[in-house]
């Protein structure tokens, strides 16, 4: 994927101090020894005597009315990317934050927004019914009007160079997702394997082409039958396209790249099986993690 142009950086704030991040999650710090770092260890959050969301309705009450405290960025990010604590008076948590101000304009995503990409993304994970994305909402933040999605933390014991082989169902599940939402960008990094075993994914900030872009690590179902569940979780969102979810898309999407998302499920159902690489564009992303 290239890339047109730099999009502005937001303007950090005088009473804001932000750590740069890179993407494991490693902190820089200015007044360090060179090459020090330190790890931002988002749980280790004061929130005080609030909780966290016990659901994903209250989840999306957080992420809507909470006040944001940035902690820092990630530096190897494409775009702005932020990392802080959110809270209302009594629910808490960690949430990472994309304002529209620092989005770099791609020249194959012209249209829209990345941040409204991934409202995309979320509307549809929703309608599938397979919580693949965490809450994710589009709201007014410390740099203007951004996604801001409930950051989760991937079980350390996990190994995800082994695990993206799995024949995991939540994977698999992720597999069919991507394909729906033509995601170009399923790096190893954007799968997070919880530990009670549900799987989430994240950055979808450049899913949606009218073209045919899916690249992603997720090629071992390639070719092979859909699941039973995969199918029904289809054919519900061939009516929902056509419903409320497609009006909610118009929002975020062009008309044209709504249609391709109808179109991509009716091929899914009349194939009836896994999609495979097409040859036409690179079926791995690069870096893989």
């Amino acid at each position: 994927m290239s890339e047109s142009r730099s999009g502005p950086d937001p303007v950090v704030p005088d009473d804001v101090e932000l750590l740069d991040l890179d993407e494991d999650g490693y902190g820089f710090d200015d007044d360090a020894e060179e090459g020090d770092v330190r790890e931002l260890d988002v749980a280790a959050f004061d929130h005080g005597d609030r909780r966290p969301p016990a659901d994903d309705d209250e989840a999306r009450t957080l992420l809507l009315d909470g006040v944001i405290d940035l902690e820092g960025r990630l530096m190897d990010a494409s775009n702005v990317t932020c990392i802080g604590a959110i809270r209302t008076d009594t629910l808490a948590g960690e949430c990472v934050y994309k304002p529209v101000a620092g989005e770099r304009p791609l020249w194959d995503f012209p249209d829209g927004t990345l941040a409204g990409r991934e409202i995309g993304a979320y509307l549809v994970s929703e309608a599938l019914g397979w919580r693949v994305v965490p809450p994710t909402v589009l709201r007014d933040g410390p740099f203007g009007t951004g996604m801001v999605q409930l950051w989760k933390n991937a079980d350390p014991e996990v190994d995800l160079t082994e695990f993206v082989r799995r024949d995991d169902p939540g994977l698999r599940r992720m597999a069919v997702f991507d394909a729906v939402v033509n995601n170009a960008d399923r790096k190893g990094g954007h799968i997070i394997p919880m530990a009670d075993g549900h799987v989430y994914g994240v950055d979808h900030g450049i899913c949606f082409s009218h073209e045919p872009k899916l690249r992603t690590l997720l090629w071992r179902w390639a070719g092979q039958p859909l699941t039973e569940e995969a199918l029904a979780a289809l054919e519900a969102l061939t009516g929902d396209l056509l419903g409320d979810l497609g009006e909610q898309l118009h929002q975020h999407l062009t008309r044209r790249e709504v249609r391709r998302t109808q179109q991509r499920v009716a091929d899914l159902l009349r194939t009836g099986r896994h999609p495979q690489p097409s040859g036409d564009w690179p079926a791995l992303p690069w870096p893989p993690f």
